[in-house]
């Protein structure tokens, strides 16, 4: 039902401006806090570790509830965070509020997704897919860059104001316009657990892990990077991520639409970005129309990354929505922090005008990966049709 699919989408929004709000602003913490660029990366790197150790337990844990207090609880739990942030508390304070919404994080978004898709056929539940992880787009394209220009002009705190407003938001409309809904037939452990054993979604797990590492090594340090490499002030930076949020929309609905159509090549397109990127911006050097141009390219190519690897790893095993996606959530989450953790130390170690070097690394692992299930899946469609009983 599309208007569970825009609530989720809104709640998407909360969740994405919490978790990647602090990369605007990560260069104003480590002058407020005097640490280094990489440790004040842990805000990002250590809520993804969360998400990708706790995940898939906490979604299976929380299976059972009423799908509308699941996500009424995240979201009222992300809006604590943002308070106890904005108060700009000790450092290690800071982290730990940081953290507690990250447990919660691949519940709601599951959840989301099981009610939006809920009477669906498959066609129709990629759009309305799409239409949940267009939050991430939108986040991109309006809270985030506000946000990060509002701490450029004012404190990094509101940073963290603007979190708590989006969350406040979210939290009314799903408690107003989302009915109870309680869940009929909760499935068993060992029918979701089942699908770790299947090949196909090993692979394509690790592909997600993969692609997610390639985007974050350079992303986590958005202002980082286009300061340091770039010669942009805070305020182009939140310019910067005005564009890359606003063709991010554009390319999450286009790639919703492809998804429908072929689930891997939309994929591959997509994932290009992290070997097509390192060349643009080393050739696009200090000139600001290039720069633009090479900034657009990116946000179209990395804003549906979260859509294409959880529809990725779910068209492996369309019978397990829920718990396929915590587990998309939890590895690609473990790959912002892998990234994230990379990038921190090509940073310190090399500067960052390397950072999108690490990317292309990864981003040729996680083609590998496309290529070994696609045989994968044609020599199982070849055995059915030489044994066609078995």
């Amino acid at each position: 039902m599309k208007k569970y699919a825009y609530i989720g989408c809104l709640g998407f929004m909360a969740v994405i401006t919490t978790e990647f709000g602090v990369i605007g602003i990560l260069p104003q913490i480590a002058e407020h806090y005097q640490i280094g660029i990489d440790k004040a990366g842990w805000l990002l790197s250590a809520f993804a570790l969360i998400i990708a150790l706790t995940g898939p337990f906490m979604t299976l844990l929380m299976s059972g509830f009423d799908r509308k207090k699941v996500m009424l609880t995240a979201i009222a739990i992300f809006l604590f965070t943002a308070v106890i942030s904005a108060m700009s508390p000790p450092f290690w304070l800071l982290m730990l509020v940081r953290i507690l919404p990250a447990f919660l994080q691949p519940v709601y978004i599951a959840t989301a997704l099981s009610v939006a898709v809920s009477g669906a056929d498959q066609k129709q539940a990629n759009k309305l897919m799409g239409i949940v992880f267009m939050g991430v787009a939108l986040a991109m394209v309006t809270t985030v860059p506000f946000a990060t220009w509002l701490a450029s002009l004012w404190i990094w705190e509101s940073s963290f104001i603007v979190q708590g407003a989006v969350s406040t938001v979210a939290l009314v409309v799903i408690y107003c316009m989302l009915p109870e809904m309680p869940v009929k037939e909760k499935k068993s452990y060992k029918s979701q657990v089942k699908i770790l054993s299947q090949p196909t979604f090993i692979i394509s797990t690790a592909m997600n892990f993969f692609m997610i590492t390639a985007w974050f090594s350079t992303y986590s340090y958005f202002a980082d990077y286009l300061n340091k490499a770039k010669g942009m002030d805070g305020t182009m930076v939140s310019y910067m991520l005005f564009l890359f949020g606003i063709i991010g929309v554009a390319a999450n609905w286009i790639a919703g639409k492809m998804l429908s159509w072929n689930v891997a090549k939309t994929t591959a397109l997509f994932l290009s970005g992290t070997v097509m990127m390192p060349f643009l911006l080393y050739f696009s050097g200090d000139n600001l129309p290039a720069n633009i141009i090479s900034i657009a390219i990116w946000g179209f190519l990395y804003s549906p990354s979260f859509q294409n690897a959880s529809t990725y790893m779910i068209s492996s095993v369309p019978d397990s929505l829920e718990f396929a996606n915590s587990l998309a959530t939890s590895f690609g989450n473990l790959g912002v922090t892998l990234g994230t953790t990379l990038g921190g130390w090509m940073i310190v170690a090399k500067g960052a005008s390397y950072n999108p070097w690490i990317g292309f690394v990864f981003g040729i692992l996680a083609f590998l990966m496309i290529i070994l299930r696609s045989i994968l899946e044609k020599r199982t469609e070849k055995q059915k049709i030489i044994f066609p009983c078995q």
